[in-house]
């Protein structure tokens, strides 16, 4: 049981650090995606995973033409401030892959418009805002995910 969580290009060690100690908590694996914005040695990613950096289950790939080829046929699903679908209409299934782009300008349009049926954005009710901060976004579909599952 659990999820595939999917960081494309992650700026903020923080953040990947704190989802590395999500997809622990959560029984998900990590998948991250070059080129990242700081190296995996980075104290401040460390000190947001904790002691837990080393159980986490962390899949790096160089590309993302190499992350696609080394899991062509899986269930993804996609996540963007951009979608028109909310996160609360996914069709949570075990071993889904949940795929996130980075801080700054978050998915590529390639991918989001390949995959309009398919994206999904987690609801904001302020128009002050652009988007949530990543860590918080990730935490928010895959827990939902479990209870969908575990309630399901």
């Amino acid at each position: 049981m659990g999820y595939n969580i999917v960081l494309i290009e992650p700026e903020i060690p923080m953040n990947t650090g704190n989802i590395g100690r999500l997809s622990l908590a959560s029984g998900s694996k990590l998948h991250l995606v070059k080129p990242f914005g700081f190296e995996l040695d980075d104290s401040r990613l460390k000190r947001a995973g904790l002691d837990y950096w080393k159980h986490i289950s962390v899949h790096i790939y160089e590309s993302i033409e190499e992350f696609y080829l080394l899991n062509k046929d899986k269930n993804m699903v996609y996540l963007s401030s951009k979608a028109k679908k909310d996160h609360y209409s996914i069709d949570y299934k075990d071993d889904m892959f949940f795929v996130f782009g980075k801080e700054s300008v978050g998915l590529p349009e390639d991918i989001t418009t390949k995959n309009l049926d398919k994206l999904y954005k987690i609801p904001m009710y302020s128009t002050h805002i652009r988007s949530l901060n990543l860590a918080n976004a990730v935490s928010i579909v895959v827990y939902e995910g479990l209870r969908n599952i575990y309630n399901g």
